[in-house]
């Protein structure tokens, strides 16, 4: 039987470990052209579309004013859009750019390419293990958003 205790030392190892995996994808980074907050911006307009500034700020969580800057800041590399909001006139849209998406997808290359080599060398079992793990992460994250 699993007691609260246990869960505790398992949230704590959990916890441990995907900061160390973090860095470790971090790591794929060396040439970095981006700060990790505008790569997290990017991703979700990847992911997501194209949205407002108070949208994109709310999905990444973080105050407006920040999100502004951010997008700013995108905007001057050219790996963002700003159009026109098509119904408020006091909106904009904010959407990936040409250069925005080679650069997702170039940052996307590295990490996968670390972990596939990584998982590569798991067992079978290994693998299907990490499988029912990845599921359960996005439950826990999907039920918390």
């Amino acid at each position: 039987m699993t007691t609260p205790s246990d869960i505790r030392a398992l949230a704590g190892e959990l916890s441990l470990a995907v900061v160390r995996l973090t860095r470790h994808l971090r790591g794929r980074r060396a040439d970095a052209q981006i700060s990790l907050t505008q790569l997290s911006a990017l991703a979700t307009l990847n992911r997501d579309g194209a949205m407002t500034p108070g949208s994109l700020a709310a999905k990444e969580r973080v105050q407006p004013p920040s999100m502004t800057r951010v997008i700013a800041s995108l905007s001057e590399m050219r790996l963002v859009q700003r159009d026109p909001h098509p119904t408020d006139g006091r909106q904009i849209i904010v959407s990936l750019s040409e250069h925005g998406r080679a650069l997702i997808a170039d940052e996307t290359h590295a990490r996968e390419a670390w972990m596939t080599e990584q998982l590569s060398r798991l067992s079978p079992e290994q693998v299907a293990v990490l499988e029912q793990a990845v599921g359960i992460m996005k439950q826990i994250v999907d039920q918390s958003e």
